[in-house]
């Protein structure tokens, strides 16, 4: 459990490729994510180009650090998507990079707008939902580079967890 416990959001990337069996084995860890229905509402689009890379990450500020990364899955699905199945599959391929010894981070395009040029850069058609890129590289730094980052560390479970009734301690 304890790799698990520590898969972290990365930003920072060595300039290191990842290899194709790496990529190849995250998108079979991908295929097999659970969704509602097991409908597989997903497609994905492996980004390695580096100026791709470049305009998604000048989308908007926070996902800047997009262009340090050496590659990237992209996340489509049917229709608006689905909060839930995208939730299941970005950290499925975030824990499957971690036990890989890579990392990843997930990046958001942002509003409509930048959704749109997204899509338009990935060609991905009209009638689908891409609102994220999942980045996959050597960890350069665990540590979050921007000056507004969040603190680590984690709350206690006590502060977290309820029994039977919100606020109901256990016996």
């Amino acid at each position: 459990m304890r790799p698990i416990r520590h898969v972290a959001q990365i930003r920072e990337y060595a300039d290191e490729p990842v290899p194709d069996e790496v990529v190849a084995e995250l998108l079979e860890l991908a295929r097999w994510t659970g969704s509602s229905r097991n409908r597989q509402p997903w497609h994905f689009i492996v980004v390695r180009d580096r100026d791709h890379l470049r305009q998604i990450a000048a989308l908007r500020p926070n996902i800047s650090w997009v262009a340090g990364a050496p590659a990237g899955i992209a996340l489509v699905f049917d229709g608006t998507g689905n909060d839930y199945d995208e939730g299941r599959l970005a950290e499925r391929l975030l824990t499957g990079a971690t036990l890989l010894g890579l990392g990843g981070g997930v990046a958001f395009y942002g509003d409509d707008t930048h959704e749109a040029s997204a899509k338009r850069l990935l060609g991905i058609p009209a009638d689908k939902a891409a609102h994220e890129i999942v980045t996959i590289g050597h960890p350069r730094s665990k540590k979050d580079p921007r000056p507004t980052g969040p603190s680590r560390g984690r709350k206690t479970l006590a502060e977290l967890v309820s029994y039977e009734r919100w606020g109901q301690t256990k016996k």
